[in-house]
């Protein structure tokens, strides 16, 4: 069950909210951690007990550690709940990546045999709850926070539904103290403010990100012919090159706009999450756009790897190694494959070249160039990101510079998404964009008729949105794969 369905806004959530408002507070975090369970079910009922499973071993293993005073023994048990949880999600993710390069490996060197190999189906959002699971023994080890003593409670921070498949990835301190003390600071306007933002990522992931995908996928899907070699003659370089910029606004208006929805729900059920993109295109550099997007993974992974390889605080040669295994690593989070492993090592690169020279040479530069500039940058990684195999990556990225091929003339709609999505996403450059923003995001106290206004707007979008789903089959979630 995805946020985007109809099944989640006509059935699911009306019929959680109401009763969510009907119990006492003292129930709300079983009646909270039974729809996420029935949430999660709904998709992948076979591997609920996969997380169910993991999550009770864990909590045992996390509350003994915690009682424990010797420092090799609490290492030991750290070590135990580490490997659990990253031996499933290698297990689960990357074990038919290893198997098929294994293979094709033995098959170069000339060995008929393969090692035999049934494919494995990948629980819904195991990248995520994995994340969030280590988060939970690795910030009790360092006593940044006691341990969850009630079992339920635990299950609730894993499974809570609303950033369960696709985050925010949010650290166990963040969160472990709203469990229970969400009930004294929560508002009535906290439930419309929540309501807004909800219907705001609705709109983005499905009026913007869904026109622009279609798009895409239309191009990309026809730019390989069976074997899977380009077939210029139906490419020109700028059909290729708008499918890349409507790739480029679907990802991001897809991701963040369910980001949106996550947040807005937990602030509707009381919780505050914290935010996960900060308008990315406008950044000016590579450095800048990772401090803007999926600012969560990027919090997990400096203070989770990058922090413990040494940050910073080490030789340049030895920060310059450290950037590259993160984002190499961060890659493969992604994806097991050699395009989201090259995504990587590419932005990888970028920050280590920035670095170097690269952020002297673009600081002189205006900022609108330098914003530009890093666009492109990212829009050329979006490539490698989109393209299953890494030769049919490259080959796109040939066709964006070649003169053969015939324009596809895209449909008036899509043009009309773009020249929006251009708008959005430049927001905050206009002359009190930010303001609005800030507004619009519940970041500055709101009059009874502004809320009056953005109720209205609110549930004109909601039905509208329903509507839009009712009557299309194209509403993919980009990130409910990993």
């Amino acid at each position: 069950m995805v946020f985007s369905s109809i099944v989640f806004l006509c059935y699911f959530l009306p019929a959680l909210l109401v009763v969510y408002r009907l119990t006492p507070d003292r129930f709300k975090n079983g009646l909270l951690l039974a729809a996420s369970v029935f949430f999660y079910a709904w998709g992948a009922p076979r591997f609920i007990f996969v997380i169910l499973g993991t999550t009770i071993v864990d909590f045992f293993l996390v509350v003994r550690m915690d009682r424990m005073t010797d420092s090799v023994r609490r290492k030991l048990l750290l070590t135990l709940s580490v490997l659990l949880n990253v031996g499933l999600l290698v297990y689960f993710k990357y074990m038919n990546f290893f198997i098929e390069n294994v293979n094709a490996v033995l098959h170069v060197a000339g060995f008929d045999s393969a090692i035999p190999w049934a494919k494995l189906a990948l629980p819904i959002g195991i990248s995520f709850y994995t994340f969030e699971t280590l988060t939970y023994v690795v910030d009790v080890y360092r006593r940044i926070h006691k341990p969850l003593r009630n079992f339920w409670d635990y299950q609730l921070y894993i499974i809570l539904f609303p950033k369960l498949i696709a985050g925010p990835i949010i650290r166990y301190h963040e969160l472990a103290d709203q469990i229970h003390g969400r009930f004294q600071t929560e508002k009535a306007e906290d439930r419309l403010l929540g309501l807004y933002r909800f219907c705001l990522g609705l709109a983005k992931k499905v009026i913007l990100a869904n026109t622009l995908g279609e798009y895409a996928d239309s191009v990309y899907g026809d730019a390989f012919d069976g074997s899977g070699a380009l077939d210029a003659s139906t490419l020109a370089a700028s059909t290729a090159w708008l499918a890349a910029l409507t790739y480029t606004f679907q990802i991001y208006f897809d991701f963040s706009g369910y980001s949106d929805m996550a947040i807005g729900l937990g602030r509707m059920f009381g919780f505050r999450f914290p935010e996960n993109f900060t308008n990315p295109y406008t950044s000016g550099s590579i450095t800048e756009f990772w401090r803007r997007w999926h600012m969560t993974l990027g919090n997990w992974m400096r203070n989770y790897l990058y922090i413990p390889l040494g940050g910073n605080q080490v030789s340049p040669s030895r920060l310059y190694f450290n950037l590259v295994v993160v984002f190499l690593l961060s890659g493969l989070w992604h994806g097991a494959t050699w395009s989201f492993i090259f995504w990587g090592a590419y932005h990888g690169l970028f920050l280590v070249l920035e670095r170097l020279f690269l952020l002297k040479w673009l600081g002189k530069l205006p900022k609108l160039i330098q914003v530009a500039f890093t666009f492109v940058v990212v829009l050329f990684g979006w490539v490698f990101f989109r393209v299953e195999h890494l030769s049919d990556a490259f080959a796109y990225i040939g066709a964006m510079f070649h003169t053969e091929g015939h324009w596809q003339v895209p449909a008036a709609e899509v043009v009309l998404m773009t020249v929006i999505a251009s708008v959005f996403a430049g927001f905050v450059l206009l002359p009190g964009g930010k303001r609005v923003q800030d507004v619009v995001y519940g970041e500055r106290s709101l009059s009874r008729a502004t809320h009056v206004g953005f109720l209205f707007a609110a549930f004109i979008i909601y039905f509208y949105v329903v509507g839009a789903i009712s009557a299309s089959t194209f509403n993919p979630f980009i990130y409910f794969r990993f």
